[in-house]
């Protein structure tokens, strides 16, 4: 069957790092001549990029697919649906029998094979035939609704600087992904089972990769993976963050190289000394702690201790000036006590972290922590969840109202979300879509524009400053 058109309705769900994959695909489609429209309604070509990471996302990714399926279906079947990533990857048989709109599965190290659905919808790759004709089921012929293209291998597929990729993000601004999986062992997590063991790219590919988006007038590089503390480990060749950092710096263009998801263990002074010293490096660490109670931190298995937590948080405070810490915590996870949660509550009151996060656990299937049987009640999860986040707004408001008067740079993103009367912009210690912004309400920058401002006035998460 071949498709009328090609139009691309596209939605990309989940973190940063699955929004790399979606540009990946992206990149796929449109080097087969396809546009991206803005509505369902009029596109031929409908793909979903799926996050499974909790289950509020899970409820997202599958209140998605039946919103597409329900415009492929009003279409007369006129459209083709594709999904994709982490709910794919785990639960793509279910969602054959339970969405039998969906054309294709793609899992999360076959998301690239898009482009191999497509050219078998529309009749123009042989390859792609023969790579159908051996996933279809049995049984087929005409009038007969074909089976759904289900290509859901091992996981680990990592993308290089010459892969096809449409950036999503503003021009000034990039992730950059520098490897895939994780080999940590957490008890609550599932992303081991989704994206494999931990997988780094060359050093001199990701430089190349930067080198090209600099080219194209990036300004400010995110580095992401799910562990960047431990990118490397696994090439097993010396490949170490510091060292991929110390060629980073080297490139001309790029302003601030911004560190986002690192692991606590194995933090080395070396990175350590680098992130202070290096004037492109952003005073900016992006490390989810997840706990610090000894008891739960075990039951989490966390290779980290309270003792171990606080040295390392003290250690940095020290070596770091102006450094903006973000973490983020689980409350709720089986076989956290009220003295528990005490013992966290306190360790936020003495932070004072510049950023943070609270998730309530989510019983994920398959993990050690869903086989416990001394989970918190639903009530006590959203009463913690509460408190600690209430707390924490109160810090990070005391936090704000002293910035007043500081100066420092932000880049210019143009005109306000909230009102066209402001711009907006963020600072290094301010990542993009995370954070709060900081608004400029006297003065002018160009989107993209570094320029240096002074704070005027503070939120308990955004800063209003001037341009100066």
């Amino acid at each position: 069957m071949a498709l009328p058109g090609k139009k691309l309705y596209f939605v990309s769900l989940g973190c940063p790092k699955n929004r790399v994959d979606s540009e990946i695909m992206l990149g796929e489609l449109t080097a087969r001549d396809y546009t991206v429209v803005d509505s369902a309604e009029e596109a031929d070509l409908l793909v979903v990029n799926t996050c499974s990471f909790v289950e509020e996302a899970r409820e997202e990714s599958v209140d998605t697919i039946l919103d597409l399926a329900r415009a492929k279906t009003e279409s007369g079947d006129k459209k083709a649906l594709v999904v994709a990533g982490c709910l794919a990857q785990r639960y793509a048989k279910e969602l054959e029998v339970e969405i039998p709109e969906v054309d294709a599965f793609l899992g999360t190290g076959d998301h690239w094979r898009i482009g191999h659905f497509v050219d078998e919808r529309l009749g123009t790759s042989q390859a792609a035939k023969n790579l159908v004709s051996e996933v279809r089921a049995e049984g087929e012929g005409e009038g007969v609704t074909p089976a759904p293209l289900s290509i859901v291998g091992r996981p680990g597929y990592n993308y290089d600087a010459y892969s096809p990729r449409v950036v999503t993000t503003p021009p000034w601004t990039a992730y950059v992904k520098i490897a895939e999986g994780c080999s940590q062992m957490c008890s609550y997590c599932i992303i081991p089972r989704l994206r494999g063991k931990a997988k780094s790219r060359p050093i001199d590919d990701v430089v190349a990769e930067v080198e090209n988006l600099a080219g194209r007038g990036v300004k400010e590089v995110n580095l992401i993976a799910q562990d960047l503390t431990h990118y490397g480990d696994d090439r097993k060749d010396g490949t170490t963050l510091a060292g991929l950092l110390r060629e980073l710096v080297k490139v001309e263009g790029i302003h601030w190289i911004r560190l986002l998801y690192l692991y606590p263990h194995s933090f080395t002074d070396e990175l350590i000394e680098l992130i202070a010293s290096e004037p492109k490096i952003a005073k900016y660490i992006d490390m989810p702690l997840q706990h610090i109670s000894d008891n739960v931190l075990t039951i989490m298995r966390r290779r980290f201790s309270e003792a171990d937590t606080r040295a390392l948080v003290k250690k940095l405070r020290a070596q770091i000036p102006g450094l903006v810490f973000r973490t983020t915590f689980i409350v709720g996870h089986p076989g956290e006590t009220e003295e528990d949660f005490r013992t966290l509550m306190d360790f936020v009151a003495e932070s004072r972290f510049e950023r943070m996060g609270v998730f309530k656990y989510s019983t994920e299937e398959g993990t050690h922590a869903a086989r416990r049987t001394d989970h918190v009640l639903t009530l006590q999860k959203e009463d913690r969840y509460h408190r600690l986040m209430t707390l924490q707004q109160g810090i990070s408001a005391e936090l704000q109202q002293a910035m007043i008067g500081q100066t420092f740079e932000v880049i210019c993103e143009g005109r306000s979300e909230e009102t066209e009367l402001l711009l907006q912009a963020r600072s290094q210690g301010q990542a993009p879509e995370i954070d709060g912004v900081t608004y400029l309400n006297e003065g002018w920058a160009e989107p993209g524009q570094i320029v240096t401002v002074e704070v005027v006035d503070a939120g308990d998460y955004d800063l209003v400053a001037r341009v100066v």
